[in-house]
């Protein structure tokens, strides 16, 4: 490669890394072009999977301030630019890994830390940000169901309260009415 396009790419790398909410290292060796097809096709649009020169990708890294992934960069590497949800490409990623053994995850960086494998699997596991928005959205739900019953509550036991009177007052009038005079 010329010396610009290095730069040109190492200029790209470094913007993908600026502009990714998170970044997972991978190793792809023995993978084939088809099954490299599939993996970004099950990445969808939550994140741009790249092969790219550890050299430049190195590069790359430093340029965008990223630190501490360095060791990764080591034989045949690929990353994947997480664009979206993390939780959405560590699952996509953890999954092709379990049925492409040749696929292997080296580690990541988010938020300003790397990440190890065990950290992305975590990830991976987490239920993704539509589902804890439901989950939070019903549980907000129950609260304010729970709370309308308390507040309306008091309201009931007077209506119940003020219906027990006047029937008590009805049957003490009808019962004053069939009692016989006393002279």
């Amino acid at each position: 490669m010329a010396k610009p396009d290095k730069e040109a790419a190492v200029a790209e790398i470094a913007e993908s890394f600026r502009s990714s909410s998170a970044t997972v290292v991978t190793q792809y060796t023995g993978l084939s072009v088809s099954q490299l097809s599939q993996l970004r096709r099950a990445l969808g649009t939550s994140a741009k999977y790249r092969v790219a020169k550890n050299t430049l990708v190195k590069r790359a890294a430093t340029d965008a301030g990223i630190e501490g992934l360095e060791d990764l960069f080591v034989g045949p590497t690929a990353i994947a630019f997480v664009e979206g949800e993390a939780v959405d490409a560590a699952k996509a990623l953890r999954d092709f890994a379990k049925d492409n053994n040749a696929l292997v995850i080296k580690g990541g960086f988010m938020d300003g830390k790397t990440l190890s494998v065990d950290e992305i699997n975590k990830i991976a596991d987490l239920d993704s940000r539509e589902v804890l928005l439901a989950k939070a959205a019903g549980a907000f739900k129950a609260k304010l169901s729970q709370a309308a019953a308390l507040f309306q509550a008091p309201a009931s036991q007077v209506a119940r309260l003020a219906a027990a009177l006047e029937e008590k007052q009805r049957n003490a009038g009808t019962e004053a009415a069939e009692a016989p005079a006393e002279s």
